[in-house]
């Protein structure tokens, strides 16, 4: 049974509870318009190694820093002008841009994984606004145990995380994390397809840049096995197989839909709720439809790859 006594409201006496908690260098699980996070002062480095330890995050997979505005944005980073024109567009949402980290940038070294970049966003989601404003630049990851199904309603955090407090404002929006892109010069690159679709970058910005894979992890969700529930997962299917739950698309029922209509940004919404229920079904499988690739439908595409992927 989830643990009431963890839950705080979305108004201003919850806001300033977690805003208490997070200057005292604790954590707080919080909405965002595309998943659950959980937060900490991204320039208190035991606060941020608090998330780690919270999450069991490998050390070497960096963290989002969420910023209330683009004045924030240039205390941490160097903004281009691609950056600015970007920011523009899609701030506050859910689009991540890595930059290049100012040597001054008061974040604690853990958030950025020994690199030179630091991945920074500004939300939509007014809690979390108010929250950055009140407290100062905020790491949030996830508010899940690493690699596992990512949450997007408030029951997910508290079957996932022990004991971390968490902001209840109901299901987030978008229901797939941000749009990851790497501003290199005039230029740009995906590292994870998110929220904003690559189609509505690209007409700001123009064609991605090409490039092979990095060598490192440059930004958060790039393992190669990640968002994944306890059971196996099989992709493309059209049917089920014995004792395996079935997330149907479009045409393909299943046991339940993404979006019975074929709507790629429901079907986003969807996403992780039909895993987390897939996985409390008791079958031991899970079976996805075909989802196309295209538009948000990359998004949904990754995160069920990353969660068939072999485990680590």
């Amino acid at each position: 049974m989830a643990d009431k006594s963890r839950i705080l409201a979305p108004d201003a006496a919850g806001i300033a509870a977690a805003a208490a908690i997070l200057r005292a260098g604790g954590l707080v699980a919080v909405p965002t318009e595309t998943v659950y996070g959980l937060a900490a002062r991204a320039d208190q480095p035991h606060a941020v190694a608090g998330i780690y330890a919270a999450k069991g995050r490998p050390s070497f997979n960096p963290l989002i820093v969420h910023v209330a505005d683009v004045a924030q944005a240039h205390g941490l980073a160097s903004l281009p002008p691609l950056a600015l024109r970007l920011a523009a567009a899609f701030w506050p949402g859910p689009l991540t841009l890595v930059l290049p980290r100012r040597p001054d940038a008061a974040v604690a070294s853990l958030v950025t994984a020994g690199l030179d970049t630091i991945a920074l966003r500004c939300p939509a989601h007014p809690v979390m606004q108010q929250l950055v404003r009140a407290v100062g630049p905020l790491a949030a990851p996830s508010a899940n145990a690493s690699g596992r199904i990512s949450p997007t309603r408030a029951a997910h955090v508290l079957a996932s995380l022990a004991q971390v407090p968490v902001i209840d404002a109901g299901p987030c929006a978008a229901g797939v994390e941000s749009t990851i892109v790497a501003v290199d010069g005039a230029g740009w690159r995906l590292l994870r397809p998110g929220a904003v679709a690559v189609e509505a970058i690209a007409a700001v910005a123009g064609a991605p840049l090409a490039a092979a894979p990095p060598a490192t992890v440059q930004a958060p969700g790039m393992l190669a096995s990640h968002y994944a529930p306890a059971q196996p997962v099989r992709l493309e299917a059209r049917t089920a197989m014995p004792q395996e739950y079935h997330i149907g698309f479009g045409p393909v029922a299943g046991d339940a839909s993404l979006s019975a209509s074929g709507d790629l940004a429901e079907a986003a919404a969807r996403l992780f709720d039909l895993l987390h229920a897939a996985q409390a079904s008791g079958r031991t499988g899970i079976a996805v439809a075909p989802v196309p690739r295209h538009g948000l439908g990359l998004a949904i595409n990754d995160r069920l790859a990353r969660a068939a992927a072999p485990r680590l």
